[in-house]
C-alpha cells in the first residue's frame, strides 16, 4: 500500500435473502475500446451504458488529450474523432491511474505515430510489466525508453513510417493481441496477429465495425490468425456497451452463497470468450438461469437469475483461464463455500494484474480460515459448506488488497457469507471498475459498512 494514502477499510457481515433485480455498469474491455476507437473514427461516436469507473475514464481523458472531442449528454458520451492516422501528440504525459488495460492498448494504438507520447500511472500500474507490449512495438520500429523491467513510465517516439509485422502472441493476452492490431491502424500494409489460443475478441469484433479491413482465420487446431489492413478509415458508430462479466461475478456469487437469495442481473455480455465464471459455477452445481438471449451491437447479451445453491468442488481446467482470468478471485471465494476441493490451473497471469492476484487471493483466503494451498500456476481451495469457522480472527486483521479492486470486491462478498465478519484494508480502489458496486450490493440487502481512516 501507498505510504500515506487515506484508506477506506471496509467490513462485511454474515447476510440473508439477497433480493432483487440489478443492472450491472458497462463491460469494462469494451469500454475501453469504445473510447479508443470513437476517438480515433472520423464523425460522431455515441455511446450508451459507458463504465463510468476511474480506469475507463482515464482513457477518455487520454483521447482528448490527442485530439478527440468529448463529452456527456445525459446518459450518452459523444466522441467528435480526428480520424485515423490523425491524432495528435499530447502536451503531457498520459496519467492512465490503475488501468492496466487502458495504458497497454494506448500504447499500441500511439506508438506508431511520429511523435512522442509518455505514459505514467499509479503505483500498482507502475509496478506492472509492459514488456508484452513493448516488443511488438519495437519490432515496428517504435522507440522505447522506459523505466527498469519496461515499467512505466514510459515514452513512445514512433517511427516516420512504422513497419508491419507478423507477430505470434507468446502468451494468451487479449492486451498484447489488442495493442498489435491497433499499432497496425496507422501502419502501412498488412499487420498480422497469430493467437495460438483463443482471448476476448471485443477488439476484433470492434474494429470490424468501425470499418476496418480484418480477416480472421482458424485452423484446425485453433490457431487464429488475424490481419488487418493498416491506415484505412474508420468511421463513428452507435455503441450500447453490455453489463461487464467481471463486474457480474460479485453480485452473482453473492447470490449462490447467501442463504435465501435470488437475485435476477439484467443485461449481462455473454460472449463466448467471457463466459468461463458460469461455465465453472454451473458445474459446481449453481442454480443459474440464463434467460432473454438477445444481441446488442454484435455482442451476445442475456439476463441471469441467479438462486443461493449448495456447491461442490471441481478442478478448473487450464485452458479455460482466457476465458475468466478476472474472475478467479471471485470463484476462489464460492470455492471457499464449496464441498470438497476446487483446483484452479493456469494462472500465471494473475501474477501480473493490478497485484500478485494468486499470491494476494491465497494470503486474503488463509487469514480469514480457509485451507488453500498456492502453487506456481494454481490455487487449491478446501471449501467449508455454509462458511463454519470462516471469517476474520479479529476486529484487527484485515485482506491486504493491494491496489486491487478485485481482490477488495471479492473478499467483501465472502464476509456476507462466512460465519464471522471479514474486513478488507481498503474499499476505495473499488472505484477504478465498479464505482456503484457498494450501493448496488446494499440494496439487495448486503451489509457492508466502510469507515474512513486515514493509513
Amino acid at each position: 500500500m501507498v505510504h500515506g494514502a487515506v484508506l477506506n477499510p471496509a467490513v462485511a457481515r454474515k447476510s440473508e435473502n439477497l433480493a432483487g433485480t440489478i443492472r450491472i455498469p458497462g463491460d469494462k474491455s469494451i469500454s475501453h475500446r469504445s473510447f479508443m476507437l470513437g476517438g480515433l473514427a472520423s464523425g460522431q461516436t455515441r455511446i450508451s451504458g459507458l463504465l463510468e469507473g476511474e480506469d475507463v475514464l482515464a482513457t477518455g481523458r487520454a483521447m482528448q488529450a490527442m485530439g478527440a472531442h468529448v463529452r456527456k449528454e445525459g446518459d450518452t458520451w459523444i466522441i467528435d474523432g480526428v480520424g485515423n492516422g490523425l491524432l495528435l501528440e499530447p502536451e503531457a504525459p498520459l496519467d492512465f491511474g490503475n488501468a492496466g488495460t487502458g495504458v497497454r492498448l494506448t500504447m499500441g494504438l500511439v506508438g506508431t505515430y511520429g511523435f512522442e507520447a509518455t505514459f505514467t500511472g499509479d503505483a500498482s500500474l507502475s509496478s506492472r510489466p509492459m514488456g508484452r507490449v513493448l516488443d511488438p512495438l519495437r519490432l515496428m520500429g517504435v522507440q522505447v525508453t522506459a523505466a527498469e523491467g519496461d515499467r512505466l513510465p514510459v515514452t513512445l517516439r514512433g517511427p516516420d513510417i512504422a513497419v508491419p509485422i507478423t507477430y505470434r502472441v507468446p502468451m494468451a493476452s487479449a492486451q498484447v493481441k489488442s495493442a498489435v492490431l491497433l499499432a497496425g491502424l496507422n501502419t502501412p500494409g498488412t499487420t498480422t496477429v497469430v493467437e495460438p489460443v483463443m482471448t476476448r475478441d471485443h477488439t476484433e469484433k470492434m474494429l470490424t465495425g468501425f470499418g476496418a479491413d480484418l480477416s480472421v482465420e482458424t485452423d484446425a487446431d485453433g490457431v487464429r490468425t488475424i490481419a488487418l489492413q493498416g491506415q484505412g478509415k474508420l468511421n463513428g458508430q452507435e455503441i450500447d456497451v453490455p453489463g461487464d462479466p467481471s463486474s457480474t461475478a460479485f453480485p452473482l456469487i453473492a447470490a449462490l452463497l447467501v442463504p435465501g437469495s435470488r437475485v435476477t442481473i439484467e443485461n449481462v455480455l455473454m460472449n463466448p470468450t467471457r463466459t468461463g465464471l458460469i461455465t465453472t459455477l454451473l458445474e459446481m452445481g449453481a442454480d443459474i438461469a440464463i434467460e432473454n438471449r438477445r444481441l446488442a451491437g454484435g455482442e451476445d447479451v442475456a439476463d441471469l437469475v441467479v438462486s443461493a445453491s449448495d456447491l461442490r468442488g471441481v478442478t478448473v481446467p487450464p485452458e479455460r483461464a482466457p476465458s475468466m482470468i478476472d474472475e478467479y478471485p471471485a470463484l476462489a471465494i464460492a470455492a471457499a463455500f464449496a464441498e470438497g476441493e476446487t483446483v484452479m490451473e493456469g494462472l500465471e497471469e494473475l501474477r501480473v494484474k493490478e497485484s500478485d492476484r494468486l499470491s494476494a487471493v491465497a494470503a486474503g483466503l488463509k487469514i480469514n480460515g480457509v485451507d488453500c494451498e498456492e502453487g506456481k500456476a494454481s490455487l487449491t481451495v478446501r471449501g467449508v459448506p455454509g462458511g463454519k469457522g470462516l471469517g476474520s480472527v479479529s476486529p484487527t486483521v484485515a485482506v491486504e488488497t493491494h491496489l486491487d479492486h478485485r481482490i477488495a470486491m471479492s473478499f467483501l462478498i465472502m464476509g456476507l457469507a462466512a460465519e464471522r465478519p471479514v474486513r478488507v484494508d481498503d474499499s476505495a480502489i473499488i472505484v477504478t471498475s465498479f464505482p456503484e458496486f457498494m450501493d448496488m450490493m446494499a440494496g439487495l440487502g448486503a451489509d457492508i459498512s466502510a469507515e474512513r481512516k486515514a493509513a
